[in-house]
């Protein structure tokens, strides 16, 4: 069997074992989606009347009852109902994706077109002045949290040249260009520092290492150029760590950031999940985590498939 069957093969299991841990998860935080929806009010109602929300919300039969007829639900493509906005829980998710997929990519550009050059520049100057300065401010990036960056750039916009970043609106990217960039691309800033940070500090040892192979000093003592041989040798061998930071970083990433949706009022994934905690919001809850684990699951997959790509020694074996 292929390397490549036998991971599509364990992505049943993870995501039973996950839908497990989240179904039960959700249901031990206090409270429930009646008491959620009413707040106080909910103290005032009646034993009939609670017996008949329980019933419609369908929390009324036996935990293992509720899980059965769940995942018979989620088999068929069916994630439920979202009790807050009335629709099915995963025409809500597909209406928040966009937004988080966008701004995950945004954020790994940002941090690879910044890092990557920065980590190898680094490298190649080993302990010298311009060295020192870029691991002071990887150090820099990785110990500032991404809500106080989010912070600083608002306020330096606000006070310093009196605008404001758009917030708590999003314009699909094919409908207005322009208009999405304006929305999106400072929150990418804000979430790509700090992975920046971490880039530039990976690629920097990683290339340190590569530079003192053999290979390389061979390529050096053939006379071939100097540019050549760090960006066409060294470099590609260099990134397979770069490559294993960046699938983890942007699986979470499609997570949804909950601090910088937050802060730029950006209705992405994170948010739609910190409202749905909050609202006890079952099937939305159950929903999103599934969605974010699949993801998280394929993106690694991916990962794992372009190292073969980036270095040929390496293969994904097959089973004898």
């Amino acid at each position: 069997m292929s390397y490549l069957a036998r991971r599509l093969l364990t992505f049943p299991l993870v995501m039973l074992g996950v839908s497990i841990l989240v179904f039960v998860a959700i249901r031990l935080v206090p409270g429930d989606a009646i008491t959620a929806m009413l707040g106080t009010e909910a103290g005032l109602l009646t034993p009939a009347q609670r017996a008949a929300l329980s019933a419609y919300f369908g929390i009324d039969k036996p935990i293992l009852v509720q899980y059965w007829s769940w995942l018979l639900g989620v088999l068929q493509g069916d994630l439920g109902i979202s009790v807050i906005h009335g629709k099915p829980a995963l025409t809500i998710i597909l209406e928040r994706f966009p937004l988080t997929l966008q701004l995950a990519l945004m954020s790994m550009c940002v941090a690879l077109l910044v890092g990557l050059p920065a980590g190898v520049f680094a490298a190649t100057r080993n302990e010298k002045i311009s060295d020192l300065a870029v691991r002071i401010f990887a150090m820099i990036g990785q110990s500032t949290p991404n809500f106080v960056v989010g912070l600083l750039i608002i306020y330096a916009l606000s006070a310093g040249f009196g605008i404001l970043p758009t917030m708590g609106e999003f314009t699909p990217f094919l409908t207005d260009p322009l208009r999405n960039l304006g929305q999106m691309i400072l929150p990418a800033i804000t979430l790509g520092f700090a992975f920046a940070a971490s880039v530039t500090r990976i690629s920097r040892s990683a290339m340190l290492d590569v530079l003192s192979d053999d290979y390389v000093r061979t390529a050096r003592s053939k006379g071939v150029p100097k540019r050549s041989v760090i960006w066409r040798h060294a470099l590609p061998n260099a990134l397979i760590p770069v490559v294993t930071l960046s699938g983890v970083e942007f699986g979470y990433l499609l997570g949804g950031a909950v601090l910088v949706e937050q802060i730029y009022a950006l209705p992405g994934l994170g948010r739609l999940v910190l409202e749905a905690i909050l609202q006890r919001d079952y099937a939305l809850v159950q929903g999103c985590v599934l969605f974010i684990a699949f993801n998280f699951m394929v993106v690694n997959l991916l990962v794992d498939l372009a190292y073969v790509t980036l270095d040929p020694r390496i293969r994904l074996g097959e089973s004898n």
